[in-house]
């Protein structure tokens, strides 16, 4: 059992497996924060998908015109789809990748990038700005994504 907390110590004290963890809490936090944006966009549109969503607004036909979409929060959500369509990607192939065995300072440009351009992609939606701008900012994370991808298969290729 001793030789088990030993390796977990081990994957602790890897910078880049460290750095991995940071990147990735990141990202998720950030994912997570449009669940509460899409939350905040749907009460103060009054714009609900679920009958017992609308209670506080009254009962009957008064509470149905309030089962509706609303551009803005489908806005939100899109952009929350589009994190989870590429963080979970992330995630994984980001997990094999610090495990691969990188260089810290190639893997931490790696890790920042794909958060930054995950920022970007969300303030892009939101406020929105005007193309090309999300669409660059989802490709370089994306393209970090793949390029981690060939590092691994590179790496291990056992095709």
């Amino acid at each position: 059992r001793s030789g088990e907390m030993a390796k977990l110590t081990q994957l602790i004290d890897n910078e880049v497996f460290r750095a991995y963890a940071t990147y990735t809490t990141i990202v998720l936090l950030k994912m997570m924060l449009m669940s509460l944006i899409t939350a905040y966009f749907r009460i103060t549109r009054k714009a609900f998908v679920n009958p017992e969503d609308t209670a506080s607004f009254g009962k009957g036909e008064s509470a149905k015109k309030y089962l509706r979409t609303d551009p803005d929060v489908e806005r939100v959500r899109r952009g929350h789809l589009n994190d989870l369509e590429n963080i979970v990607p992330f995630l994984g192939i980001g997990l094999l990748y610090a495990l691969s065995g990188p260089e810290l300072s190639t893997a931490l440009l790696h890790f920042r990038i794909f958060a930054a351009a995950r920022i970007i992609h969300t303030f892009a939606y939101l406020i929105p700005l005007p193309q090309p701008g999300r669409g660059l900012s989802w490709a370089v994370g994306y393209a970090v994504t793949i390029s981690m991808a060939y590092k691994v298969l590179k790496t291990v290729l056992y095709l």
